[in-house]
């Protein structure tokens, strides 16, 4: 059986793409590494959205990466049914596409927020958290400055009502969120955006847990078996 594809786009700034490309491998992923320029998306079976600081938040963070010639191809695919994950900064650019909803805006303290976050996760009917159980507390390390989710109310109801908040912070809210929001999926469970960041707690050698594994193994296994 051929290992899942998942593709890991690189722009102009990103930090954890690596990261990410690694927590892929350990989840039995075959990663596959995207540049932001080109106009292929190679054939990949899911993409990641890696964190770091794309054209370094000029704007606003995430805006010119938005319209990177790799996106023009990931926008209609991700609507057609791709999985993709947006991690950090990749949450960030999933909402200025209008993949998913909202803003992350400058983090209410106005300053950097780096932590070891408590995390639940709400929503485990996503291709990407189907690992998890809703309800399970994770610990997973979140590192930003534009994180704070806000929406307007008539969002913020849809998506409580649908069930769309994918995971929430526990005991302290690091930037502000609006309603603790940690993370969202769209309509279809198949785009999600995820503030924290998985991929620096999939493996006990570097991180606070291996809690965030899940997100990367639960697409794995949703590929394997589709």
């Amino acid at each position: 059986m051929n290992a899942a594809r998942v593709g890991v786009i690189t722009f102009p700034g990103s930090l954890d793409d690596i990261d990410a490309m690694r927590a892929l491998r350990l989840a039995g992923a075959e990663p596959v590494a995207l540049w932001h320029a080109d106009h292929d998306l190679r054939g990949i079976d899911a993409v990641v959205l890696p964190g770091g600081f794309s054209y370094g938040d000029y704007l606003r963070a995430g805006a010119i990466a938005r319209f990177a010639p790799l996106m023009e191809q990931l926008v209609p695919a991700a609507r057609a049914g791709l999985p993709v994950l947006g991690i950090c900064n990749g949450f960030q650019v999933l909402c200025e596409s209008h993949l998913l909803p909202g803003a992350l805006l400058p983090n209410a303290s106005r300053h950097f927020v780096c932590r070891d976050q408590r995390l639940r996760i709400d929503n485990a009917d996503t291709v990407w958290t189907a690992d998890y159980s809703a309800g399970q507390e994770l610990v997973i390390p979140v590192k930003n400055m534009d994180g704070r989710y806000v929406a307007d109310e008539e969002t913020l109801t849809e998506l409580e009502a649908a069930g769309r908040v994918v995971a929430r912070y526990l005991d302290l809210n690091p930037n502000g969120s609006l309603n603790d929001i940690a993370g969202i999926t769209n309509e279809a469970g198949n785009v999600v955006g995820l503030m924290p960041h998985p991929e620096h707690a999939a493996e006990s050698l570097t991180g606070p847990s291996t809690d965030g594994l899940g997100f990367f193994t639960s697409i794995v296994k949703r590929l394997v078996t589709t």
